[in-house]
């Protein structure tokens, strides 16, 4: 997509065009200021990204939705006269636990939760709701969330719920977890339900795709363009201060830079102009990647959207069943599943093949849904991502970098900076706007 010269100056360069990036691109549109991003994929979206199935339809690589409170993403969407799109439906959530699946999508039944005692149900209830009557997250930042969870909820209650998740999500690095990443998930989730207590979801008609191209028509409408299959490989700068973005399709002036990506991406793309102390600061937080495997079946799998499999021990941590929030009729009458894990990018099952990784998945399932059977399988999807999860470890926020960045005219709005809340579509527009009023603010100051 191109532009057409809206003046003399360069403008800024947007470096990624996931939600954070096109969310910058979009208010710098706002301001009058000429933008271009750049996206080293065939599409836009980054995590939210998405590919085609059999029905011709779009689909997330990875699972997504909105919570009732995610009040950016719906104050874009109402900009972009959209709010019609927007689906609200009641969802359901359970848990697998030793051999057993339990429904957990109301106060109810929590009371029916047999694995735990009476008084440890209990408990857990008055831990969910302790957690929403947290005033100041910044006493949760030296401890670590096992600490922090069992002095709420006793040490059965740990056992049973929460250890399982963290294990199956951090693995060996779930100890290091904080209070803090743990108490904004609980927060986030119990703000998103209804007065009887049920959680609502939100989500996109058509799909996320469909939200990310009416992004991509408001930005270039207003005179941005958007460049995919480009590559960032540098920065050029003069005195100090960025002049331009080198990339494998040539070199883009700019005034100013936004850079999104992951951390360890920004280092290697700014390594040259900064100091070993600068480049080890952005080595401090650590990433998880993600392993995602979506089923096309034949048939429903269970009643659940999201199943939390609370036994590490299985390659992936939960079933998302997308097609018990978005109806199946939408994907040609297939039921969409998930199966979700994360893991250290030097694992070697983040390396498997497509159906390698099928075929170390399937026996895990068949053991949750005995009445599976794999001829259900009409086709299975693998996605990957190197850096889906920061790892929100104690003391959190002595870790960030800014948002300006060491170099003049470069500023950082990566999902690592996303704090207290964790990484997520709502956060990405609420930093990437708030990052590229920032860039105006400074452009008007020194160039404009």
């Amino acid at each position: 997509m191109r532009a057409t010269d809206k003046g003399p100056h360069p403008g800024v360069v947007v470096i990624g065009g996931g939600f954070t990036g096109l969310a910058a691109a979009y208010q710098l549109c706002l301001e009058g200021i000429r933008v271009t991003v750049v996206e080293q994929g065939a599409e836009t979206g980054g995590l939210a990204r998405s590919f085609e199935v059999e029905s011709g339809d779009r689909l997330e690589c990875f699972y997504h939705h909105w919570f009732t409170n995610d009040r950016h993403i719906m104050a874009l969407i109402r900009e972009l006269q959209a709010e019609d799109e927007v689906i609200l439906r009641q969802t359901r959530t359970s848990i697998y636990f030793s051999h057993r699946i339990y429904r957990l999508a109301t106060p109810s039944d929590l009371l029916r939760f047999a694995a735990l005692s009476l008084l440890d149900r209990v408990r857990l209830g008055w831990l969910v709701m302790r957690v929403r009557m947290v005033g100041n997250w910044r006493a949760l930042e030296k401890l670590s969330a096992e600490a922090w969870l069992k002095r709420l909820g006793g040490h059965e209650v740990y056992r049973v719920v929460w250890e399982p998740l963290l294990r199956g999500k951090f693995g060996d690095l779930a100890p290091e977890v904080s209070a803090v990443w743990i108490w904004n998930k609980l927060k986030l989730r119990g703000g998103s339900r209804g007065k009887d207590g049920a959680e609502r979801l939100a989500y996109f008609r058509g799909g996320f795709r469909a939200l990310v191209q009416r992004m991509e028509q408001a930005i270039v409408s207003r005179g941005g363009q958007i460049l995919t299959g480009t590559i960032a490989t540098g920065l050029q700068l003069t005195r100090g201060r960025v002049t331009a973005v080198a990339t494998n399709q040539g070199t883009l002036p700019a005034d100013a830079v936004i850079v999104t990506p992951a951390l360890p991406v920004v280092a290697r793309l700014m390594g040259a102009h900064l100091s070993a102390e600068q480049l080890a600061s952005y080595a401090r937080i650590k990433y998880l990647a993600n392993v995602c495997l979506i089923l096309e079946l034949d048939r429903r799998l269970s009643d659940s959207y999201w199943l939390n499999v609370n036994d590490s021990s299985f390659p992936f941590v939960g079933v998302i069943e997308h097609t018990n929030f978005e109806a199946p009729a939408q994907y040609g009458g297939r039921s969409i599943v998930y199966l979700s894990r994360y893991l250290p990018a030097d694992h070697s099952h983040f390396g498997l093949d497509d159906d390698a990784t099928l075929e170390h998945c399937l026996p895990y399932l068949s053991v949750i849904f005995p009445q599976f059977r794999r001829d259900w399988i009409v086709k299975h999807h693998v996605w990957r991502a190197r850096y889906a999860q920061p790892v929100v470890t104690k003391d959190y926020s002595a870790f960030i970098p800014a948002l300006r960045s060491p170099i003049e005219g470069v500023y950082l709005a990566s999902m690592a900076q996303i704090y207290p809340e964790d990484r997520g579509t709502n956060y990405a527009v609420r930093d990437g706007r708030a990052a590229a009023a920032v860039v105006a603010a400074w452009l008007r100051d020194h160039c404009y």
